[in-house]
C-alpha cells in the first residue's frame, strides 16, 4: 500500500538531476530538525511503520509539502486526533 508520505519521499528524491539517491538529508518543515530520509531503503526510513488513516494522511499533506521527522509525524497525528475529538463534542447546557 502506497503511503502519501512515501510518495512525497519518492517525488523529492526524483527531483535530483543525478537520479534517485539512496539517502538524503532533509530538514523537517515543522521543527526544522535535520534528519536522514532513506528513500532508497524505504523500509528502513524513519517514516515507515506508521499506520495512518486516509484522514490523517490528508491532514498531514494539507499542512506540509515535504517529509516530517518521526517525532513531528507523531505530534501531527496527535493534533489531528485532538481536533477530531473537539469537533465531535457537543456542548449542551
Amino acid at each position: 500500500m502506497e503511503d502519501l508520505t512515501h510518495r512525497k519521499l519518492y517525488q523529492s528524491a526524483t527531483r535530483h538531476k543525478e537520479g534517485s539517491p539512496k539517502h538524503e538529508i532533509k530538514f523537517c518543515p515543522r521543527c526544522l530538525i535535520k534528519f536522514e530520509c532513506k528513500v532508497g531503503s524505504i523500509a528502513l526510513c524513519q517514516c515507515s511503520g506508521f499506520s495512518l488513516s486516509t484522514e490523517e494522511k490528508d491532514f498531514i499533506s494539507s499542512q506540509f509539502d515535504d517529509c516530517l521527522c518521526r517525532e513531528c509525524i507523531n505530534l501531527t497525528i496527535s493534533e489531528y486526533n485532538t481536533i477530531k475529538i473537539y469537533k465531535s463534542i457537543t456542548w449542551s447546557f
